[in-house]
């Protein structure tokens, strides 16, 4: 089992790696811009016979590689070195996370996709003892991490979900119900559970149908909406910029707004409960305070229950690269005697 300890950092400083290659960029233009500026190209080779071609390049590379170690040595990357059979009492949770365009919109803040991350977040923190499932969904469902007893993956696997995960546009709520099902163990005694959490603009139009044949084989479904009865335009990305907002065929500006209705159908279908997310901390306490209810069956799990960190090899690696970088001469040598350019 592999994991960072510190997935987060992955995001912080992750994006600097997108300024590598501008650094082959700068570095190539800037040294034309010098010889330019000295005077011919080729007369001022011949000035500086001594001066290696390759070496500054290598440089470079040593630099960009040194940063991109440095940045996964600080998340520090583990891998799991011992199992655990564990046992515990709970319940068998699937969380189904809508991942539409429509969650980007900002009616509530910072917007509902992260808003709805938050809750689920804070939610899987609370759940100690229950196995936890993640289905994302928008025109399509599939399985972002099955039933689990590991609660630091399930909060990496969460970490990474967006809207530009979203192969096809659209809000399958009822194959969301029907995948999350197709989890649940028959042998398990434990009491299962879908959370569904949507801006509930249902798209396909099976969700209740779904629901009904989850609660035939058992499983309870409880629905959380995400936005208002206003609505918020539709932000459009590229790049991590905003381009505008969508439109619909006729030009105007979609407004998409959260349909209470059918999440609430869709929940007294699966006899669970609705939920509106207004206030995480009082929708939290809600939806935990449900699940506590429900029946405590035996969960066996095997679990990593140690961890070896690995930081210290890529740090290394860096710091060799930094000191090779800094002892590293730009006057020709017999290996490095060559021209790139």
């Amino acid at each position: 089992m592999f994991r960072f300890a510190h997935f987060e950092y992955i995001y912080y400083y992750g994006g600097f790696a997108i300024l590598i290659p501008l650094l082959f960029v700068v570095f190539w233009l800037q040294r034309k811009y010098r010889f330019n500026k000295l005077g011919n190209a080729v007369l001022v080779q011949q000035l500086m016979p001594e001066r290696s071609n390759a070496k500054p390049i290598i440089k470079i590379i040593f630099l960009t590689i040194a940063a991109i170690c440095l940045v996964i040595g600080i998340a520090n990357p583990q891998i799991g070195s011992r199992i655990e059979n564990v046992k515990r009492e709970g319940i068998d949770l699937v969380i189904a996370l809508d991942i539409s365009r429509s969650m980007n919109a900002q009616d509530v803040k910072p917007d509902r996709m992260e808003r709805a991350k938050q809750l689920a977040s804070r939610l899987i923190d609370k759940l100690e003892s229950d196995r936890i499932a993640l289905v994302v969904f928008a025109g399509n469902a599939y399985v972002q991490m099955p039933l689990t007893i590991d609660h630091s993956a399930a909060k990496i696997f969460l970490s990474t979900v967006s809207t530009d995960m979203a192969g096809t546009q659209g809000t399958a709520l009822g194959e969301a119900i029907e995948v999350g099902q197709s989890l649940f163990s028959e042998k398990s005694k434990a009491a299962k559970a879908i959370l569904l959490i949507s801006d509930g603009e249902d798209h396909e139009g099976k969700a209740i149908e779904q629901a009904e044949d989850a609660l035939k084989a058992g499983t309870l479904i409880y629905t959380i909406g995400v936005g208002t009865e206003q609505g918020s335009p539709i932000p459009l990305y590229k790049d991590a910029t905003m381009i505008g907002f969508q439109k619909d065929e006729s030009g105007s500006t979609v407004i998409s707004k959260l349909d209470d209705g059918m999440l609430r159908k869709i929940a007294d279908a699966g006899e669970g409960k609705y939920f509106r997310l207004s206030d995480n901390n009082q929708v939290m306490e809600d939806v935990e305070k449900e699940l506590n209810k429900l029946k405590k069956g035996g969960i066996e799990s095997k679990l990593y229950s140690d961890y070896d960190d690995q930081f210290q090899w890529l740090l290394s690696v860096a710091l060799i690269l930094i000191t090779c970088e800094f002892i590293l001469s730009e006057r020709k040598s017999k290996l490095f005697n060559w021209k790139p350019f």
